[in-house]
């Protein structure tokens, strides 16, 4: 039997809603601003079939290049091949969030510049760089009593 290929198909947990999330959408979906620039993740919302991004896109980040009183147009770039493809795709704000992408490196520059400027008071150099996750220190493993000890094979013995 054959295999239904429409536009939605796949899409039965990707656009389901999520736990508790059911219901009335908040007004504050409605009421977040967008600009041209913004960073954000498109992310589809079952309850609304309008303006609906299609599947490929969902989860999807982009940054916004147009607004408008009901809907952001969004710059994505999809895989296809071996080379990422910009698309630009209009989306209604339902199906749109503000991503959190950038929000650990902007308070990583803003920690780094009190830093620098800390240091530069000081008169000291300081590493603002990030480390890797270094092996740990050396440690002796006893307690009282728990002192290491030799463990050697039993000699093999037949009982015959």
């Amino acid at each position: 039997m054959g295999h239904s290929a429409g536009l939605r198909a796949g899409t039965r947990y990707a656009f389901q809603r999520g736990f508790k999330k059911r219901g009335t959408i908040p007004l504050s979906t409605y009421l977040r601003q967008y600009k041209v620039g913004d960073i954000v993740d498109v992310v589809a919302n079952g309850a609304v079939q309008k303006g609906m991004p299609f599947k490929d896109f969902h989860g999807k980040t982009g940054v916004i290049y147009n607004v408008t009183p009901t809907s952001v147009g969004v710059i994505l770039h999809k895989q296809v091949g071996n080379r990422y493809i910009e698309k630009r795709v209009n989306v209604r704000i339902e199906h749109v969030r503000k991503s959190r992408s950038r929000e650990e490196f902007l308070n990583r520059v803003k920690e780094n510049a009190a830093k620098r400027r800390e240091a530069k008071e000081q008169g000291k150099s300081v590493q603002l760089k990030r480390q890797p996750a270094m092996p740990r220190e050396a440690r002796t493993v006893s307690t009282k009593g728990n002192w290491p000890e030799s463990v050697v094979p039993v000699p093999y013995e037949t009982t015959i």
